[in-house]
């Protein structure tokens, strides 16, 4: 359980170099629609940042309660034979997460078509609550960001499959977006010498093999 828990987490934070060509604009585009005052105080701006990123986290929580919850009832169904088959498929793709990461599997990034459709129809609704002017504006701005095709939060969705249960499915999902907030917070404060260092290739190799080594804990144990 808490291993799951620190490679979703690892997996949010080693994301953030993804995360900062995805999401970086929306939230540069997010800090500069903030009114003069909020944006000359940097409480308030961090304040506001939280509000954003506690949207996107419950809405990545939602997803996993949902895709975990209703393969546990696929597992009851099935048999408890299913759930090592599972485990199995999430830390394939945890594997595959690692070797995309480090910049050794680039056609993994097409899993983000998948969720195209939902985005088209989601997408006018977050630019009605634009510009933020409020917090509960920013947190309802989250909620909808936080659906936004990403081939890295639908591989930690699958990933949160292989715990074949709503509370665990929505724990990974929590952790993976707590690891993706560190980074983007500095986007918001324009961080750059971090964010220079973060997109390294260096530092993304070594993210992605962390990442395989930690998803292969798994596999071992159980003789997979």
């Amino acid at each position: 359980m808490v291993s799951e828990w620190l490679v979703a987490f690892l997996l949010g934070v080693v994301s953030s170099t993804h995360c900062l060509g995805m999401c970086g604009g929306i939230t540069g585009a997010l800090t500069f629609s903030l009114a003069p005052e909020v944006r000359a105080s940097r409480s308030k701006l961090l304040f506001y940042s939280f509000h954003y990123h506690a949207g996107r986290i419950t809405s990545y929580a939602l997803a996993g309660a949902i895709a975990a919850g209703g393969v546990a009832l696929l597992s009851d169904i099935a048999g408890a034979h299913s759930q090592p088959v599972m485990q199995f498929i999430g830390a394939a793709f945890m594997v595959a997460i690692g070797l995309y990461i480090a910049g050794w599997f680039p056609r993994f990034d097409r899993i983000e078509r998948l969720g195209a459709p939902l985005w088209r129809y989601l997408e006018p609704i977050g630019q009605r609550v634009l510009p933020v002017r409020t917090l509960p504006q920013a947190y309802a701005f989250g909620l909808v960001w936080g659906w936004l095709p990403c081939g890295l939060v639908y591989s930690a969705l699958i990933y949160s499959l292989s715990t074949a249960s709503m509370a665990q499915g929505m724990a990974v999902m929590v952790f993976f977006g707590l690891g993706t907030v560190p980074m983007l917070l500095l986007v918001a404060l324009m961080a750059e010498r971090v964010l220079r260092a973060i997109r390294h290739p260096h530092f993304r190799r070594l993210a992605g093999i962390s990442i395989i080594m930690l998803a292969s804990v798994p596999i071992i144990i159980n003789g997979l």
